[in-house]
């Protein structure tokens, strides 16, 4: 009974950050079906994140599939696709063809470029929307050149967030006026919304756009991580002042105005840091800054962050399928959410299906 009990939402067998944002839409409590071609085999390694959704094979070339699809839209009061620009339309499955006979449908579209432009019709992925928009040039050191981030970077923080954000805002709306409407969601689109406070910077002569060279790209030593003697690694988020000058102190190393805020000092900080945090282990520079609030945590493994002790006590990997996997969020107060089994049976009741 989460905050989205009785909407219905058809999944038209996206993958990446589509498939997520129906994850996130089912933990809340819709009831997602999900549409695959016949024989389609590439959706395995999807199985934790695809979670809480029924499936239906469905071949939406032909005919028959089409008006399984359409008789599910007809009462649906989300549909979310991922094709390239003018595919739903060809299949007679686009908002034109669909809303006439549901007028409240929230028809969603993600794409990498969006719906229009010169590359709409292109193929890409993550590392390519984030290489145009301009986000990969910011991303590494100033020897490194560009570093691919992980997929989340681009699909999920750009595309599934920017669509769910859509979508929920959609169905707010309708709850006003009783009608839905298009959301057009591009990876590209988020891309610049997650630069916006760069490009405010620049603007106003406070990021260079060398790499590695401005104050949250890890060019400053108070944003930055530092190996430890045990090769492991130490986060030091300091940003504000008052948190570098914590570190500084509990480091052992003098603390005066230029050395908290001149850039001009920062590599040679950033040296003097380096060696003192090389001198000890991670686990004994955890127990140095365990009573410090200074922004300076350990760089815990990905098995380590499941036996993390706060997420422990936050449930925030829950037992699933015989799997560990993240629990829902965000957490509501009165109506939780609640993640379901990978598979969930279709219940064509619940549709009222002819």
């Amino acid at each position: 009974m989460g905050v989205l009990d009785g909407v219905r939402v058809v999944e038209l067998g996206g993958l990446g950050p589509s498939a997520w944002a129906c994850t996130f839409l089912s933990d809340m409590g819709a009831d997602v079906v999900r549409l695959d071609r016949p024989g389609r085999d590439d959706i395995d390694f999807t199985d934790t994140w695809m979670r809480g959704r029924s499936q239906l094979r469905v071949d939406l070339k032909a005919r028959e599939g089409r008006r399984q699809a359409r008789d599910l839209l007809a009462r649906a009061d989300v549909v979310l696709e991922s094709f390239r620009p003018g595919v739903a339309e060809r299949l007679r499955l686009g908002p034109d063809d669909v809303r006439p006979t549901n007028p409240g449908l929230v028809y969603a579209r993600l794409t990498g470029y969006g719906q229009d432009g010169p590359y709409a019709q292109l193929a890409g992925h993550a590392l390519n929307y984030l290489a145009i928009s301009g986000v990969l040039d910011t991303i590494g050191t100033p020897t490194s050149g560009p570093i691919p981030p992980l997929y989340y970077v681009g699909d999920w923080a750009n595309g599934t967030m920017l669509v769910l954000a859509g979508i929920l805002g959609a169905l707010f709306e309708r709850s006003r006026s009783g009608e839905g409407q298009v959301v057009d969601a591009s990876i590209i689109d988020g891309a610049g919304l997650m630069l916006m406070q760069v490009m405010d910077l620049r603007r106003s002569g406070r990021w260079r756009d060398s790499r590695g060279q401005n104050g949250i790209d890890g060019g400053a030593w108070y944003y930055a991580t530092y190996a430890t003697s045990d090769d492991r690694a130490m986060a030091v988020g300091a940003f504000e002042p008052i948190f570098r000058e914590r570190v500084l102190r509990t480091l052992g190393l003098p603390v005066d105005e230029p050395r908290v805020h001149d850039p001009r000092r920062w590599s040679d900080v950033r040296e003097e840091v380096a060696s003192t945090i090389a001198g000890r282990s991670q686990a004994e520079w955890e127990t140095v800054f365990a009573g410090v609030d200074a922004c300076v945590t350990p760089v815990r493994s990905l098995q380590e962050a499941l036996e993390e002790p706060h997420l422990v006590a936050r449930e925030s990997y829950v037992d699933l399928d015989g799997r560990r996997q993240a629990a829902p969020a965000p957490r509501f107060g009165r109506t939780p959410s609640s993640p379901a089994a990978s598979t969930v049976p279709f219940d064509p009741g619940s549709w009222a299906l002819d």
